[in-house]
């Protein structure tokens, strides 16, 4: 049954989605107010399609305050990329290189207020990351990036990459972690199957700390839904 869900899913979303997304450049000669507002008429397809036919809910820990943030969040599946632009408020968001080279949708994203970032993680690359962000940050947009670099597996906790902590800096932006669970239900390779997905909206960070300090805070938080994780976010919260 799973496997029929799943193919359904995905041939009605990804049917569904080539319209969507072949009609940006007409929302763009309008601005980048409506391109979001054209991309969130894109996640909102995508949710009405993965509780409908998925029989995925979602579970909500927490609330954003109102404010422009730095919100870095676990990564587990696609399904996030959508979603949290809808709970978030539509950030710009942090992507690979290669995504922004996907015909039609790499011009979409970028229009949406997309950063590249170089997994070569060079100096220029950097600077460009930054420069871009906060002419984003200026626009009055918040900022997600997904610090640890790709998607995980469920239990897996890689260290956060460098482009973090720069962006942190670079901004001067207090910091909301966000943890989840979708690769529970959502798996990388696969057929998805029904059930609930946390996401649990963390403490404000403040701007300002120490690398090491920011660092061992945000990695426990976006970790808080792993197994036994809730020891290591008391320990970062104190030693930050």
């Amino acid at each position: 049954m799973n496997r029929l869900r799943t193919l359904l899913f995905t041939m009605l979303f990804y049917a569904l989605s080539v319209p969507i997304v072949l009609s940006v450049p007409v929302s763009a000669l309008f601005g980048r107010r409506a391109v979001m507002r054209h991309a969130h008429i894109w996640a909102q397809m995508h949710r009405l399609l993965y509780r409908t036919i998925m029989g995925i809910r979602v579970r909500v820990e927490g609330k954003v305050p109102p404010g422009t943030y730095f919100f870095a969040a676990k990564h587990q599946a696609m399904f996030e990329t959508l979603e949290l632009q809808l709970l978030l408020g539509g950030p710009a968001m942090v992507i690979k290189r290669e995504l922004s080279r996907i015909p039609f949708w790499g011009y979409a994203a970028m229009r949406y207020g997309g950063i590249i970032a170089d997994r070569e993680a060079s100096a220029s690359a950097l600077r460009s990351m930054m420069r871009a962000a906060k002419a984003l940050k200026d626009e009055g947009r918040s900022i997600l990036i997904y610090p640890e670099g790709t998607r995980v597996a469920p239990g897996e906790q890689p260290p956060l990459q460098s482009g973090f902590a720069g962006l942190y800096r670079a901004l001067g932006l207090p910091v909301i972690p966000v943890a989840l669970d979708t690769g529970t239900v959502w798996p990388k390779h696969g057929p998805k199957r029904p059930g609930v997905v946390t996401i649990r909206i963390g403490e404000v960070i403040p701007p300002g700390l120490r690398r090491e300090a920011i660092e061992a805070r945000v990695h426990a938080a976006i970790n808080a839904l792993e197994p036994a994780a809730s020891e290591e976010v008391v320990k970062a919260s104190s030693a930050a």
